[in-house]
Parts: C-alpha cells; sequence; structure tokens
C-alpha cells in the first residue's frame, strides 16, 4: 500500500484555499456564454488567419486585436488597424457586406482603398461563409476604444488613390478557383496556405511596386513581414524544403521545431503559437503535401 502523508493543520487550508479557485473557475466556466456555431467555425479559421498576430501590438502590450503594431516595409512602415468589435475606434459598426468588402475587394466600408499591407490579397480566394463566420467570432471578443495610428510613409506612397492603380496591377479580386485532378487534401492544403494562412505574403519576392514574383512563387523573400527575411518553402532540396518531410513540415508548423531541433523565431514562432499550432493534424498535412507539391525553385532569400 502506498505511503499517504497525513493533511496536517497548515496545508489544510491551502488545500481548502486550492478548492475554493478550483469551484471558482469552474464556475466561471460554466458562466462563460457558448459561442455560436458560426463563431466556434470561425475562431478556427481567425486563428488560422493569423489576425491576433498582425492586429496586437504585443511589443507593448498592447489589448488583443486593438492594432498599433508596426509593419516595416521598403516602402514604409504601417500600423495594423483596430479590428475589435468598438464601434468607435474598431469595426463594432461593420455589417457582414462591409466585412466581406474589405478581405474581397480591399475596400473600406466607405470605399476608401486599403494598402495591401493587410493581405486582402490573399484573403480574397477565401468563401463568403468562412469570412462571415470569422467576422461572427471577432464579435465575441472585448472591445477596445485604442485609437487607430497613422502610418509613416513617404511620397508617393502616402497616397490612398495611388492604391487602386497598384490593385490594378497586381490584385485579381474572388474566390479561389477550383483545380481539376487534384485531391481533397491538396485542394484544402491549397485554401488554406493561399488564402486563409496567406502564407505568399511573405515567403514570395516583390517586385519594385511591391507586387508578388508569381515566377517565384513561395520561394522566400528578402522583405518578409517586418523585415526579416522569410525562406524558401518549394521542395528545392539546397535552398528549400526538399530535404524536409511532409511529417517533418506538419510538425514544425504545429510546434515550431525544423527537423534537425532548431526552433522556428521570430515572426513565425508567433505565426505558429497564435495560429498553426491550433489547427487540426489533418490540415497542417493538407498544407505539407500542398508544399511539397510545389514547384521546386533555386532560390535562397
Amino acid at each position: 500500500m502506498p505511503f499517504v502523508a497525513p493533511l496536517t493543520h497548515r496545508a489544510a487550508p491551502m488545500v481548502f484555499g486550492a478548492a475554493l479557485l478550483l469551484a471558482a473557475g469552474a464556475a466561471q466556466a460554466q458562466e462563460a456564454p457558448a459561442l455560436s456555431e458560426a463563431a466556434a467555425r470561425g475562431a478556427y479559421i481567425f486563428h488560422a488567419a493569423g489576425c491576433e498576430t498582425c492586429h496586437t501590438d504585443t511589443a507593448n502590450k498592447g489589448a488583443p486585436l486593438a492594432g498599433g503594431r508596426p509593419l516595416k516595409t521598403p516602402f514604409g512602415t504601417f500600423r495594423t488597424p483596430n479590428i475589435t468589435p468598438d464601434p468607435t475606434h474598431g469595426i463594432g459598426t461593420w455589417s457582414e457586406a462591409d466585412f466581406i468588402r474589405a478581405l474581397r475587394e480591399g475596400r473600406s466600408p466607405s470605399g476608401d482603398h486599403y494598402y495591401p499591407a493587410f493581405p486582402y490579397t490573399s484573403y480574397t480566394k477565401m468563401t463568403d461563409a468562412d469570412m462571415k463566420d470569422m467576422r461572427a467570432y471577432i464579435f465575441t471578443l472585448p472591445a477596445s476604444s485604442k485609437p487607430n495610428m497613422p502610418h509613416e510613409l513617404g511620397f508617393p506612397f502616402n497616397i490612398r488613390l495611388a492604391v487602386m492603380a497598384w490593385k490594378w496591377l497586381n490584385f485579381m479580386p474572388g474566390p479561389l478557383p477550383a483545380t481539376a485532378g487534384k485531391d481533397e487534401a491538396w485542394t484544402r492544403g491549397r485554401y488554406l496556405v493561399e488564402a486563409v494562412a496567406h502564407c505568399a505574403e511573405c515567403h514570395t519576392p516583390r517586385d519594385r511596386l511591391g507586387g508578388l514574383v508569381t515566377s517565384k512563387w513561395m520561394a522566400g523573400s528578402k522583405d518578409g513581414a517586418e523585415g526579416e527575411a522569410a525562406p524558401n518553402l518549394t521542395p528545392d532540396p539546397a535552398t528549400g524544403l526538399g530535404e524536409w518531410s511532409d511529417e517533418d513540415i506538419a510538425f514544425a508548423l504545429k510546434l515550431g521545431m525544423k527537423p534537425d531541433g532548431d526552433s522556428l523565431g521570430s515572426l513565425m514562432a508567433e505565426v505558429i503559437e497564435n495560429g498553426t499550432s491550433k489547427l487540426s493534424d489533418a490540415d497542417l498535412a493538407a498544407m505539407a503535401a500542398y508544399l511539397k507539391a510545389l514547384p521546386p525553385i533555386v532560390h535562397k532569400p
């Protein structure tokens, strides 16, 4: 029979206090309102889309989704906006149509063109259903009254009307078109990588005007988000993921660890913590299958 230490008079209050804390926590959990089915689905898409990472100024301990995070680019520094349900400084007054227009067309409710630092160029490929679900989830989160911060852009990039010309050259709105002859895993992986997780926005080189160089799709970029280099994700064995198995890729997206035991750091660590680590094993496997099926491109950012 294993030895069990007797409960002393000093330990008893600690145990009793711990029991009270547990009971209070359980009561709070019971009182927390359950998410609707749409919001529950939206929570999954929200994390896959990386919204929390970009729209939270973690360096200054900002409130979740209250914006203000600086995104350094060759064109200047963009400050992410408040996307909490606050009606004054956030998106609390946005309808479903407003939300879909922002992601599908890159336009505000008043019709202004958004700078492509907001990756609507990828989000446009999402389905209406996923957009609506994501909005439903965001509207369950706490509102923040933090005002939006201005971008720090030089001429001519501070002229918002010029974005309309940029979109004419680089942007094709609309859901991701179907591809014949591909299995379900590849199709799901493509949707997650290209549309929701918008991986190409960081991992594809850009031209002088900021458009993606599609001939080097997913081959890495020296001008990734926040000025960080983003590695080659094509299956090239020398400069990309050619030596990685599907399981290696899925494991890295889940736990942030490379096959050699090294950890993925910097911004990618946040992407994993707030996003890909919350995805199902099936979805991570689908993303890996899509990446491994890409044409290998020799390119070292």
